[in-house]
């Protein structure tokens, strides 16, 4: 691979419980950007995939330093796209050095993200990995039935879920990110608004998946024809 090559690689970030390759290979996502001529780098966040798995939530505290260490010492921008978890620790990497990026798509993400962590949110989520949501929390019970899949460790992704969280970034923050941004999101998704967050970025594109909620962006073709319109068009 050729990490100082003029045409950048996609860099890829999954989602929380997912991995590269369960979220970007196995849906035959990074074959198409393949096919397109362009080179990916995958990568796993600390607790999925083939990365380490602690338990301790404050070894999740830095949830950029896998993407930096992916880009290493490149001396000139890549492309990134990021699911939800990925899509945040994606922002977090372009806040540490907003030069990072020539191209950022951020999937599953919205106006929350402005706002400061609510533990209650969180604690929700847990009690679904936990076994404890009430039957009628769906959005609970999902996120239990992601943690509990094939080679997933469910303490290892509540430990990320309890994770010390930073303060929310300004908008001010988000401004400084030189990429070029689009967001997408699912109509049907949790995380809505995202008005807000489009406006925070000095350059941002809003992408609206008909009749998609937040689990199904990755795989929607609304999302595969905006990354590859995105990334590999010429």
């Amino acid at each position: 691979m050729d990490m100082n090559g003029a045409n950048p690689p996609l860099l890829m970030v999954h989602g929380w419980g997912g991995s590269h390759q369960e979220t970007w290979q196995k849906s035959g996502v990074e074959q198409l950007i393949n096919d397109a001529g362009t080179t990916v780098i995958g990568v796993d966040l600390l607790g999925h995939g083939t990365s380490a798995k602690p338990h301790d939530p404050t070894e999740y505290a830095d949830l950029s330093a896998p993407i930096r260490n992916a880009i290493g010492a490149r001396t000139t921008s890549v492309d990134a796209v990021g699911f939800s978890l990925g899509a945040i620790a994606l922002l977090d990497a372009a806040m540490f050095n907003p030069k990072y990026f020539r191209r950022l798509m951020l999937v599953g993400i919205g106006d929350g993200l402005l706002e400061p962590h609510d533990p209650t949110e969180t604690a929700r989520i847990v009690s679904g990995i936990d076994g404890t949501a009430s039957s009628d929390d769906v959005l609970a019970r999902q996120f239990g039935n992601y943690a509990r899949r094939t080679d997933n460790d469910p303490l290892a992704l509540r430990a990320t879920l309890l994770r010390p969280r930073k303060s929310p970034p300004t908008q001010q923050d988000l401004h400084k990110i030189e990429a070029e941004v689009t967001l997408v999101v699912g109509d049907r998704d949790f995380v809505l608004p995202a008005a807000r967050l489009v406006r925070s970025f000095r350059e941002c594109e809003l992408v609206m998946l008909k009749n998609c909620d937040h689990f199904a962006s990755t795989e929607n073709f609304g999302f595969i024809d905006a990354l590859l319109e995105f990334f590999c068009a010429p």
